[in-house]
């Protein structure tokens, strides 16, 4: 993280104090477009602070877009279901699952998943290694809720 630049705190905390009108030609300025009519002093100041920072100290990494952009389809796809957001588990984290009287424990790795000895890609295969068919993997271990009968049916 880039240390605090005294510059954009000052032009941050005049922000707090400037009038509407003055915040409409400022926001104008800084993103280059007309504000939404809707937005009051308290929105304005907040997009005219996020752009300002954005510029001074970057924006979003590569990865958060990719998750932002694969939330915004998900949800497209989905308007009236239920958003599930994609689990991030850090390496070396243990799944652990009982089975038909059995307990399995896979380990998180930052290749793979490991299990009885041996690294696999994904979590389906482990799944489907040990229920004897094709099971979904995040689903299996408990990290994804089983889908509801009218999402299932289309509805």
């Amino acid at each position: 993280m880039k240390p605090v630049d005294p510059t954009v705190e000052a032009e941050l905390d005049r922000l707090a104090t400037a009038p509407i009108v003055e915040l409409r030609k400022y926001y104008r300025e800084v993103l280059r477009t007309d504000p939404p009519k809707a937005f009051g002093p308290d929105l304005l100041r907040r997009s005219i602070a996020q752009r300002i920072q954005e510029k001074a100290y970057g924006g979003l990494s590569g990865s958060t877009k990719r998750l932002l952009d694969q939330l915004v389809k998900a949800m497209a796809a989905k308007p009236t279901g239920k958003l599930e957001l994609p689990r991030r588990i850090k390496p070396g984290s243990e799944l652990v699952r009982t089975w038909k009287g059995k307990t399995y424990r896979v380990v998180v790795r930052p290749d793979g998943f490991a299990y009885d000895g041996k690294t696999y890609a994904s979590l389906s295969e482990i799944a489907s290694l040990i229920a004897g068919s094709n099971w979904n993997g995040p689903r299996f271990f408990g990290l994804r809720s089983k889908p509801s009968r009218e999402a299932a049916d289309g509805k």
